[in-house]
This record gives C-alpha cells, sequence and structure tokens, in this order.
C-alpha cells in the first residue's frame, strides 16, 4: 500500500488570449493628368521509470534548433541616400535554466537523478532596410519603393517530467508540448515613376501625383509553453518522492511597424515662354536645346545668356539655400543610342559651367545627368510610322531643377 502526502498541491492555471495578427494595406491614388512616361520599376523526452541503478540521467526534449533567421545580403544600411531609413528590430534571446530532479531511495531502489534540459533561443534580428525614390529628372516624380520585410520563425521545444514507479509509489510523466510561431513576411510594394508631358499645341500641362505607398506592419504573435507539475507522493514506510515543477517558457511578441511614402504632386501649369514646372517643393525649368546649342553641339549659343542667367536668377531667389541643383540633358531619338546619350551629358555639362562661371551658382550644387533619348516628352514619330520633327525638337532639352 501506499499514500500520497497530506501536503497540499497547487495547481496552477493560466489562461492565453490568442494575439490577433491585424494586416492594414492601404492603395494608392491613380495617376492623374499628363499621362507621362511610366517604368515598372522535435524528439519525444522518454519517461524514466525506477530502475535499481544510481545512474544520473538527462531527460530528451532539449531546445529544437530554431528556424535559421534570414541573413541580409551585404551590410545593412546605416543611411539612405535616396530614402528613409527603416531601423532595425532586435529580438532579444529566451533562456530558462535546465531543472534537476535530485536522486531518491524507494523502498531499497534508487530512483536516478535526472536532468531535465533548459530552453536557449537565440537572439533574432529584422535588419535595417531603406525606402527609395529614384532620381528623376526634372518634371518628374521618381519611381518610390519599400522592400519586403521577414520576421522569421521561433519554436519553443517540448518538455517532459519522467513518471517513477518504485517502492509502492506511482507517477505518471508530465508533458507540455513544444510551441511555435511561423515566420511572418510582408511583401514590399512600389508605384512606377510619372511625368508631365507638354501639350503640342501649348496650353495647361496637366498635374501629376505619384500615389502613396505603404507596407503594413507585421506581428508575429507570442508563444508560451506552460509550466507542468509532478505532485509529491509518499509510500506507507513514509519514503517520499519530492514535488517537480518546470516553470513556464514564454516568447514575446514582435512588431515591424508599418512604413510609408507620401503621396507627392506636380502641379499643372500653363506654358510660356519660361516652361517652368512647380512642384510643392520643387522648381524646375525646362530649354529647348535648340535654343541652347546649334546642331550637334554642346557650345552654349550667346543667345542663350539671357535666359540662362534669368534661370539662374531664379533659382538663387526661390531655392532653398544650399540645395542641390540638378541639370539633366536630353535628346530625340535620332541617331545612335550611344552617341545621343553621350551628346545629353555633354549638354548637361555644359549648362552647368555656364550657371557656375556665368550664373554665380556654387559648382558644388550643381550636377550634371545624361538621359540620351530615353524619357521623350512627346513622340519622335507619328502614327503612321513617319518622322516628326515638331515631337524631336521638344525631346531635344536641358531642365535644371532644384528644391525650393
Amino acid at each position: 500500500m501506499w499514500r500520497i502526502s497530506g501536503r497540499s498541491i497547487t495547481t496552477r492555471i493560466r489562461f492565453l488570449t490568442p494575439l490577433l495578427v491585424v494586416v492594414t494595406a492601404a492603395c494608392g491614388a491613380t495617376t492623374i493628368g499628363g499621362g507621362g512616361e511610366e517604368r515598372q520599376t522535435p524528439a519525444h523526452a522518454s519517461s524514466q521509470s525506477a530502475t535499481a541503478t544510481t545512474a544520473t540521467t538527462e531527460v530528451s526534449g532539449g531546445p529544437a534548433s530554431p528556424t535559421p533567421t534570414p541573413v541580409p545580403t551585404g551590410s545593412e544600411p546605416a543611411n539612405c541616400p535616396n530614402g528613409k531609413l527603416i531601423p532595425a528590430v532586435d529580438i532579444p534571446a529566451v533562456h530558462a535554466d535546465p531543472v534537476v530532479i535530485p536522486e531518491a531511495k524507494i523502498g531499497g531502489t534508487t530512483v536516478p537523478a535526472v536532468t531535465i534540459p533548459g530552453v536557449d533561443i537565440p537572439a533574432q534580428r529584422v535588419p535595417a532596410q531603406c525606402t527609395e525614390i529614384a532620381p528623376a529628372p526634372g518634371g518628374c516624380l521618381g519611381a518610390a519603393s519599400i522592400p519586403p520585410v521577414s520576421i522569421p520563425a521561433v519554436e519553443i521545444p517540448p518538455v517532459e517530467i519522467p513518471g517513477v514507479d518504485a517502492g509502492g509509489i506511482k507517477l505518471d510523466p508530465v508533458r507540455a508540448d513544444g510551441k511555435r510561431a511561423e515566420a511572418r513576411h510582408a511583401e514590399g510594394v512600389s508605384t512606377p515613376e510619372v511625368c508631365q508631358v507638354e501639350p503640342k499645341e501649348g496650353g495647361i500641362v496637366s498635374f501629376v501625383i505619384r500615389p502613396f505607398i505603404i507596407r503594413p506592419f507585421v506581428i508575429r504573435p507570442f508563444v508560451i509553453r506552460p509550466f507542468i507539475i509532478r505532485p509529491n507522493a509518499c509510500n506507507d514506510r513514509n519514503e517520499c518522492v519530492p514535488a517537480v515543477e518546470v516553470p513556464a517558457v514564454e516568447v514575446p511578441a514582435v512588431e515591424v511597424p508599418a512604413v510609408e511614402i507620401p503621396a507627392a504632386e506636380l502641379k499643372s501649369y500653363e506654358v510660356g515662354k519660361s516652361e517652368i514646372l512647380k512642384g510643392d517643393d520643387s522648381i524646375a525649368f525646362t530649354l529647348r536645346a535648340d535654343v541652347l546649342f546649334d546642331f550637334d553641339e554642346a557650345v552654349i549659343k550667346p543667345a542663350a545668356a539671357s535666359e540662362l542667367r534669368r534661370i539662374a536668377r531664379e533659382i538663387g531667389e526661390k531655392a532653398k539655400a544650399g540645395a542641390p541643383i540638378a541639370v539633366d540633358g536630353h535628346t530625340d531619338a535620332k541617331g545612335d543610342d550611344s552617341y545621343n546619350q553621350s551628346l545629353s551629358e555633354r549638354r548637361a555639362q555644359a549648362v552647368v559651367e555656364w550657371l557656375a562661371g556665368e550664373g554665380g551658382l556654387a559648382r558644388s550644387r550643381l550636377k550634371a545627368r545624361g538621359y540620351g533619348e530615353t524619357k521623350p516628352v512627346e513622340p519622335n514619330t507619328r502614327s503612321d510610322g513617319s518622322d516628326d520633327p515638331a515631337g524631336r525638337a521638344r525631346n531635344r532639352r536641358v531642365v535644371v531643377s532644384t528644391v525650393t
């Protein structure tokens, strides 16, 4: 015969409330207006029965190997030249000490000591990232993008307190299953470059909008392996096996906040002599190449000086102090692609040299870029495939833009 000790056993119950994952997505407005070019850019623990031995044993079912954390390629960004930094999210390590059950002698039988393994879950990290707004020529809003993100999975291994069957004491094993939180992922989002297009016959250039984009927040819910307890028990000779408790193990929830790139707009304007494109925080001046240069040349005409001087003066009055000034060269589609690229670069550089030398603008603020024939504002040919000299003339241009 055997009996349970009169000492009371308090049973604790923990209630777990599942964490709901809410993913909010937002859709952007459609582009309105000019119709400019766009580019889509684990093993069960073994029960320990009483045996006539004094060896110390260890219950299997220790920490399972966690799902590998995705390793970012290259180093994480410290700053983002064309966007904003998305901070990293560090996920701390989780540790629980092992539980040692001492040896006991019951009815002449030795119940060996048992070590129930602890838990060690390594720290994880969601690396830092960058949003990006691609550089674009004057009169255009660059493509915007937010990269995808993932929170890796995590797993708490199962655990078992072995049973006892010796000297009139019989206790069943007590077990808690392992718990796992699956990986969570949010896809990247992007929106293409949009550009204003001037009407052939003059008039109003419609406004364009690059819609806002948002990558929704991502949550990996918390997981908990509940505590387990094997009660104490004594036989009729007052030989006892003490109570054993393995504490609960909890991995906290992880959240990666939502990331948004606001909408941007280029306002409508009326085509006139100056051909000025104004945005909320930018200004751009479009100059016909035929006004600035002779055919197939990259030397500023003397007759262009007055218009360049006026542009330099307006930039001096309206631009934000020290703001960079982009000078973008464009050609039509006639001729070799590589030659047109080179010509657009040389013409942009010629305007930079003039604005620095004659226009009084700091050379350090000026940057020349060439786009060749890749960004036309008009078709170079008519619908029937024949040459369109007027369209090509509008494509041959230099755009000077800055921040106001």
